[in-house]
């Protein structure tokens, strides 16, 4: 059975939705709309200043290094806090691949609008924190620096949202701390790789080789054409600038070199161990992950609902904004509230869904 997330029949897009950036709608009379000058934190590359994307530009200038003590030591930590603190379990925001909480810098404040408890958390090894002492970036250690963050800082069960890899970053953290774990979000998951593969055996020279190439603006614009659909070459050139920002501090290469070669995530053996509710986040025109290994997680997981984005890439955070955090802030407040809700107040894009209770016929059938 398949029903439909959209906004009552005929419906219109609320009035005060306005079209500000590239495929992002905003609340016109959102506090979040007024972009505040100021300066940075100094620890950002200087490249930030040259960032034209006011919703980066507002994200960036909220990003604090808090301190992090775990086994490889302390760790002043990158992470955007909540502006207040909620009586719901609040939302904790992972990140992808090589990637920062600047991912988040058009889903966070309309979660933040929708009353929730957001933090954007830099995984350990990426985005912004200070590794000048560079610890050890493999999984163990990056799930003990967040289990060490969230006992120090949040404090409460979370709802993690981990979107691509970061998907595996929030399964094995998990199975391993179900306690600080609420509800699980997982946004075009990407877990079913067996790690870093062959990458790990590769001579360190070779590895470092790869990881410069990594940050090189031309692979990433390239990269950038599958993970959006149809964006006009400016927008790919800004959206490039903002997710390579962290490339440019001095412990970047050592600390993904590191990463890789230690084997990186390999969590298939986890899934069917993760007893939380979960919200499966696909989207039907993601050219890195295949739908069907989708479904697939959906089948596998014990309690999982999947909704699916039409028209849509890898990143509907970015991409899809307004209907990545109606989608979110509905599954938070499901179990506080049965309140009705308002037309106004949804999407009017229809986001199919799929009960994690299918049978393994239905797998059978489409894959």
């Amino acid at each position: 059975m398949v029903t439909f997330f959209s906004a009552r029949p005929g419906a219109a897009l609320p009035p005060t939705l306005v079209l500000i950036e590239p495929n992002v709608k905003w609340l016109s009379n959102s506090r979040s709309l007024r972009i505040l000058s100021g300066e940075f934190p100094d620890f950002l590359p200087k490249q930030v200043e040259d960032i034209k994307d006011t919703y980066a530009r507002k994200l960036a200038s909220r990003i604090e290094r808090i301190p992090v003590n775990f086994s490889k030591g302390c760790v002043m930590s990158s992470c955007v806090k909540p502006k207040e603190q909620k009586e719901v379990n609040p939302v904790v925001l992972l990140h992808g691949f090589d990637s920062t909480c600047l991912e988040w810098r058009y889903t966070l404040p309309l979660l933040e609008e929708a009353g929730l408890e957001t933090w954007a958390v830099d995984i350990l090894g990426w985005g912004f924190s200070d590794l000048e002492r560079l610890p050890s970036c493999d999984v163990a250690s990056k799930r003990d620096h967040l289990y060490q963050l969230w006992s120090t800082h949040i404090k409460r069960p979370m709802v993690l949202v981990g979107p691509s890899l970061g998907s595996a970053v929030a399964i094995d953290f998990s199975v391993h701390y179900p306690e600080a774990v609420d509800k699980l979000v997982l946004i075009n998951a990407s877990v079913y790789a067996k790690g870093t593969g062959n990458l790990a055996t590769l001579p360190k020279a070779v590895a470092y080789a790869g990881v410069h190439l990594l940050k090189s603006i031309p692979l990433r614009l390239y990269a950038a054409s599958f993970f959006f659909n149809g964006l006009p070459l400016s927008t790919r050139i800004e959206w490039t600038n903002i997710g390579r920002l962290h490339c440019l501090l001095p412990w970047w290469e050592d600390a993904t070199a590191n990463f890789m070669i230690s084997g990186g995530y390999n969590v298939i053996d986890q899934i069917e161990h993760v007893k939380h509710k979960t919200l499966l986040i696909l989207c039907a025109d993601d050219q890195i992950i295949d739908y069907k290994l989708g479904v697939r997680l959906c089948c596998e997981l014990p309690n999982a609902t999947l909704r699916l984005i039409p028209e849509c890439g890898h990143i509907p955070h970015v991409e899809k904004p307004y209907v990545v955090s109606t989608l979110i802030a509905e599954f938070v407040q499901s179990d506080q509230s049965q309140s009705a809700k308002s037309g106004d107040s949804v999407s009017t894009i229809p986001v199919p869904v799929i009960a994690g209770s299918f049978t393994s016929r239905y797998l059978s059938l489409h894959l």
